[in-house]
């Protein structure tokens, strides 16, 4: 793997390097707490379900933390606004590691997930800049890479050392990512990067409102939420699916999950490709094979060879869809980077109405193989709101919320020109 700091567009930048760290380390705080629950109950004497809430709690925090925080840094650089993103982060599983009570772990989950939302969405405009804009899609995807790959051994790895030394040692070893990417960001992504023109931060917040007026905006949100609802719906019962229905052993589910997890990895590889050469037929394909995934398996439950290779297709499908809708939603924004924080809480609001939905399907007595199917559909209705929004009108057309994009791209070009020079 080639890396280079100078965005030469056949090569890898550094800076994606350095935010593809921070990903991972933010994904294994999402992730690792599922298999730490356990032992965080014992460790501070709290009901598994009040333990639970290390999770609820992350997740309604990254929903309003991806818009409050991209607001209140609008006016800022945003390579130092990514650095104190990430110290936040640090702090967060620092206090989650100390805990002395159960109050205070939750207040570390709370402060850690304050930074994601606006991590990714703010990080995916600083990504994209670093490279030619046909490659926008893959440096977002590769920025999102630590995200998938953490999403494949976060589980495990809590585990592992969770078994080992401890569920705080878990926090300790993600505090030290942190402060790897804290350092990796500071030296590796350019300052050129992450500037924000003259013109944008004059105008502050007003003009990135003014973007949501687009239903190029909304419709893509829309489609974002949804296809995340789906997904997430359907995951998460599946290990209930795996074993009441496949058959399979709980100790089997280990590793049905990294089966999936690392269709994750693939999925935002190729989707990220592929969105750079045609964006609006990847969604919708993305979107078409994870429906009808979704209805198959549920079809195919009970056959362990199948279930599978379905499991690791919805990986697939599940998150090729994603650098696509992030790209898509900030050209129709005109860059705004509350637009990709918004879509990022956007995915978290479709996660919960997924998980709701699926849950109701299966109170209702429908069986364990219901929230697939009504994961499916859910995916089928933003299907729908993909080819709308795709025929409607482009993406790529934004609306007149910001500075004349040829003025800012010579704008760009000047600040690129003068940080290689200094």
């Amino acid at each position: 793997m080639n890396i280079r700091q100078d965005g030469d567009a056949r090569r890898m930048p550094a800076g994606l390097v350095a935010l593809a760290l921070a990903s991972f380390g933010i994904g294994l705080t999402e992730f690792v707490i599922a298999g730490l629950l356990p032992q965080v109950s014992r460790g501070l004497g709290v009901s598994e379900a009040a333990a639970g809430w290390l999770i609820s709690g992350y997740a309604l925090s990254v929903a309003i933390g991806a818009i409050l925080l991209t607001a209140a840094t609008t006016r800022i650089h945003r390579k130092a606004v990514l650095v104190g993103l990430v110290a936040l982060f640090v702090l967060g599983n620092l206090l989650s590691a100390v805990a002395p009570t159960y109050a205070v772990a939750l207040l570390g989950r709370v402060v850690a997930a304050l930074c994601h939302g606006s991590f990714f969405g703010i990080g995916s405009l600083v990504a994209r800049r670093m490279v030619a804009p046909e490659r926008a899609s893959r440096a977002v995807a590769v920025m999102f890479a630590g995200l998938t790959v953490a999403n494949v051994l976060g589980v495990p790895f809590g585990a592992l050392v969770g078994e080992r030394w401890g569920w705080r040692a878990t926090f300790w070893a993600i505090t030290g990512i942190g402060v790897l990417a804290v350092a990796a960001i500071a030296v590796w992504v350019p300052a050129w990067a992450g500037a924000v023109d003259k013109a944008h931060r004059a105008a502050g917040l007003r003009p990135q409102l003014r973007a949501f007026r687009s239903w190029q905006v909304w419709l893509t949100l829309a489609a974002t939420a949804l296809s995340y609802g789906g997904m997430f719906g359907a995951f998460s019962y599946i290990a209930y699916t795996f074993t009441e229905v496949t058959g399979f052993s709980s100790a089997d589910v280990a590793w049905l999950l990294v089966v999936y997890g690392s269709g994750l990895v693939i999925g935002n590889v190729a989707g990220g490709r592929a969105a750079d050469r045609d964006r609006d037929r990847t969604l919708i394909a993305a979107l078409a094979g994870l429906a009808a995934t979704l209805a198959a398996f549920g079809l195919l439950a009970d056959v362990r060879v199948a279930s599978v290779v379905l499991v690791f297709l919805m990986g697939v499908f599940g998150f090729a869809s994603v650098p696509g809708m992030i790209t898509r939603v900030t050209d129709a924004a005109g860059g705004a980077p509350l637009a990709a924080s918004a879509n990022v809480s956007a995915s978290n609001v479709g996660n919960a109405l997924g998980a709701w939905l699926g849950g109701l399907a299966i109170s209702a007595g429908l069986g364990y193989t219901a929230p697939l199917y009504v994961g499916a559909a859910v995916v089928a209705l933003g299907l729908a709101v993909m080819v709308v929004t795709a025929r409607t009108g482009p993406a790529a057309s934004p609306p007149p919320a910001g500075p004349d994009q040829a003025a800012d791209q010579a704008w760009l070009d000047q600040e690129r020109r003068h940080s290689k020079n200094r």
